[in-house]
């Protein structure tokens, strides 16, 4: 049984929103963006361990939203999956603090220790993933679709969307000295803590709403939305999924390279205040976005906004120095959040009733897992054969160059069809939403 989800949300329910929509994407940002600069900087500058790293993590990641969404269905319980999450997911992020080569050569000096630390790194990313991937895209992301409705996701989603932007932003200003002092563990270790405070947070004040429950088994939901029959009904949810797909795989060409890119080749070492200042601008483009995507159209809006997004991808390659990689960034990132917005909000519209835990499964699938296998790949391959180079302690280390915006450009091209289907829609894919 269901009860009708009120069209004006209460502070509580924003609180937990920007909260726990924050605290999920700083841990986000320390996987996806710092664990590459940790890995790179500390035991391997070889692009195809980060390439890997990515792709087993995301695979993870993966697993644990399309068992534990489904399962958080059958229960109809989010809550516990919620707090209980976030604290061992806190726990794992600290663990990172533990790994080095030097420790690995002090345990067992007979072994390859950089070898055995990438690979250790690499296992415990699963495991973080895992436990992230269950507490945040599963449980959080499915009672964000239970708590909200047709008439405000646009403002919600353009919101959330904010939160990878703000968690950069206050990784960068608040916490990215300690990366540049070597003092890894430290920062691993405060991350933690802040997930896992957030985590108790949650247990104290997200409420759970009823769930309509599906007739069938725990086995027949967790392969639900794969089967033909699934995708037949719900064209304008795998529509969505599809473009989400094309724009990940684009974004996971060059993200998991971005400082190094800008440290490296751009040899701006003030990275923190170039990202400060496109992060903050971009978000507010976003939650400016947020009223007029709901009023304009979500499917209506995702051609300009991709359109933006190919623009900052274009202007990149161009930008030397700080004020024009402010320029440009600004760009890239404003239109990043500008497709996120109205395609997560899409999703959501069209998500089955009582399927919304499952739903961020096939979300992960298409949004995370395809994408962060195909795309930090086609950077390395990208990195690799620019062949440009810079010495570190007699070592060379590969260097991201302006080529990665080009080719994740060339992808983006193919987000066109699902767009265009989505627009021939029109109004009537958003009357069906409501």
């Amino acid at each position: 049984m269901t009860t009708e989800v009120p069209a004006v949300l209460g502070r509580r329910l924003w609180a937990m929103l920007v909260l726990l929509g924050f605290v999920g994407q700083l841990a986000w940002t320390v996987e996806n963006m710092y664990l590459n600069l940790f890995v790179y900087d500390t035991i391997s500058g070889n692009p195809d361990v980060i390439a890997a790293m990515v792709a087993a993590s995301a695979a993870a990641a993966t697993v644990a939203t399309l068992t534990i969404g489904a399962l958080s269905d059958r229960m109809g319980r989010r809550r516990v999956f919620i707090a209980g999450g976030y604290v061992v997911w806190g726990l794992s992020t600290a663990a990172f603090g533990l790994v080095s080569v030097d420790t690995v050569a002090a345990v067992a000096p007979a072994v390859d220790a950089v070898a055995v630390a990438a690979v250790t790194v690499v296992v415990l990313d699963c495991v973080m993933s895992f436990l992230g991937s269950g507490a945040n895209d599963a449980s959080f992301q499915a009672w964000v679709t239970d708590v909200t409705r047709t008439e405000n996701r646009g403002r919600v989603e353009s919101v959330l969307a904010v939160m990878p932007l703000m968690s950069m932003l206050m990784v960068f200003g608040g916490f990215d000295w300690m990366t540049r002092d070597g003092r890894w563990s430290l920062f691993f270790l405060v991350i933690g803590v802040i997930m896992a405070v957030a985590g108790v947070v949650a247990w104290a004040f997200v409420r759970d709403r009823p769930v309509e429950r599906q007739a069938g088994g725990y086995l027949g939901a967790l392969v639900h939305g794969l089967r033909p029959s699934a995708m037949r009904a719900n064209p304008g949810l795998y529509l969505a999924l599809s473009a989400w797909c094309v724009w990940g795989i684009s974004t996971q060409v060059f993200l998991p390279y971005l400082i190094i890119y800008l440290e490296r080749y751009l040899n701006i070492q003030g990275y923190a205040l170039v990202l400060a200042v496109v992060l903050t601008g971009a978000s507010a483009v976003s939650v400016l976005a947020g009223r007029f995507i709901d009023r304009v159209g979500k499917a209506r809006f995702l051609a300009p906004a991709a359109a933006v997004y190919a623009a900052g991808l274009l202007l990149m390659p161009l930008a030397r120095g700080t004020l024009p990689v402010m320029g440009a960034g600004l760009v890239l990132m404003s239109g990043f959040m500008l497709v996120l917005a109205p395609v997560g909000a899409l999703v959501r519209d069209f998500t089955p009733p009582g399927r919304a835990g499952h739903v961020q499964g096939l979300r992960m699938v298409f949004a995370i897992l395809i994408p962060m296998i195909i795309g930090p790949y086609l950077g390395a391959a990208v990195i690799k054969g620019a062949n440009e180079h810079y010495e570190d302690l007699g070592v060379l280390k590969p260097v991201p160059t302006p080529a990665i915006f080009l080719v994740a450009a060339a992808v983006l091209v193919l987000i066109v069809p699902p767009v265009l289907a989505l627009n021939r829609r029109g109004a009537a894919v958003e009357e069906v939403a409501r």
